[in-house]
């Protein structure tokens, strides 16, 4: 069955997304993202050489754009302005490359989104012919403006980046879910594989990760587990769970047609 996500008109089959910073070295990036299985992977332009310093290694050369889509991201990023600054640098340096993640910072300590500044780049770039991948609250309101503008995905935090706290809200998540009409992927938060495979269940279409991955005590391992956890997630998903009850139902049930 061909279940693809589907992103800016680009399908993929892969529902995880991961990031590239916080590993010890360019071989255990190249390794974890490898066992991940991802195809889309982002990198945080103001932290990463993707050619703009040309006497450091260059993260491309062990991701090279032909084998993955590069999402460039606007990370450290606490104004509008350095935030489209960042994307346009990102566009020059990977030849007119237009897909992006935004995002926009309000604070060091929570790294929650100033989503009124979000709102703001997101604005300038789409004039600019971005496309957007977009982070936010697990707020549906903002959720729903920021598709509304013509951002082509939607990514919510499951809790604050980098805390691996899992997903806070499902609900809210939920509700974004339901009423989008654009990918959603939990960006944010993840800790470990049954939190991807929770994001999933919920109706996510995929989901973004970095430190879950890159903090481990075996990255590999760990970029495997997210991997099947992903996959596992989007199963119960489609397959559709049993309802909840208060009460037991027999496994053995007394009537309908069995074996005896």
């Amino acid at each position: 069955m061909n279940d693809a996500l589907v992103i800016a008109g680009k399908s993929y089959q892969s529902r995880l997304l991961v990031g590239t910073g916080k590993y010890k070295d360019m071989e255990e990036t190249r390794l974890a993202i490898e066992a991940s299985g991802a195809e889309i992977i982002t990198v945080a332009i103001r932290r990463s050489n993707i050619g703009q310093n040309p006497d450091e290694p260059n993260l491309l050369d062990i991701l090279p754009p032909e084998k993955y889509t590069i999402l460039p991201n606007t990370a450290g990023c606490y104004t509008a302005k350095d935030a489209v600054r960042t994307c346009l640098l990102a566009r020059e340096l990977l030849d007119g490359h237009d897909l992006v993640k935004l995002e926009v910072l309000g604070d060091e300590k929570t790294l929650f989104p100033d989503v009124s500044a979000t709102y703001e780049a997101a604005e300038e770039l789409l004039k600019e012919d971005f496309k957007i991948m977009v982070y936010t609250n697990d707020d549906p309101i903002a959720a729903k403006r920021f598709e509304d503008m013509g951002c082509v995905a939607v990514m919510p935090l499951a809790a604050p980046i980098g805390s691996g706290l899992g997903i806070r809200n499902p609900l809210n998540i939920l509700t974004i879910v339901e009423n989008a009409n654009v990918p959603i992927l939990v960006d944010a938060g993840v800790g470990t594989a049954s939190d991807a495979a929770q994001a999933l269940e919920i109706g996510c279409d995929g989901v973004l990760m970095n430190t879950a991955i890159a903090a481990a005590q075996d990255p590999v391992k760990m970029a495997e587990a997210m991997n099947l956890g992903i996959k596992a997630g989007r199963a119960a998903f489609l397959a559709g769970r049993m309802p909840k009850q208060r009460f037991a139902n027999a496994s053995s049930p007394n009537t309908g047609h069995f074996w005896v």
